[in-house]
């Protein structure tokens, strides 16, 4: 095959430090904005961004040119610096190690982006909590 196709969505996860609830409804929409942004120029379309108080959801297709881990550290290293100008309530603010990482059928894209555009209505009705248990 003489040029390369790679086509890979992924669904990509993680939190902040210790699961406390930094993101505000007065940063949420410019984070996930800047996310989508940090994503575009490193050559990863985003369709979507979302999350939670605690937590950030990414659907993106991931450019052939980034690795997975240089893509999320990129995201998590520029966000972080982002964040912490935001608000002096925000300057201790810093991601969790780590991050979840999902291939996405293309057939699956629209149950993706559904799933996490209703991230507030989904953890707010159900009251549901993904902390580790100590």
């Amino acid at each position: 095959m003489p040029q390369s196709l790679v086509r890979n969505y992924v669904h990509i996860i993680f939190s902040t430090k210790n699961r406390i609830p930094l993101i505000n409804s007065e940063v949420e929409n410019e984070l996930y904005r800047y996310i989508g942004g940090t994503c575009g120029k490193l050559e990863c379309s985003s369709p979507i961004v979302g999350g939670y108080s605690d937590h950030i959801h990414i659907l993106c297709l991931l450019s052939p040119k980034i690795t997975l881990a240089k893509l999320i550290e990129q995201i998590k290293s520029n966000t972080s610096r982002w964040m912490k100008k935001q608000s002096s309530d925000l300057m201790n603010f810093y991601w969790q190690n780590g991050y979840g990482a999902f291939s996405v059928s293309p057939l699956k894209i629209d149950t993706v982006y559904d799933y996490i555009s209703n991230q507030k209505e989904h953890h707010e009705s159900k009251n549901m909590s993904f902390k580790k248990a100590n």
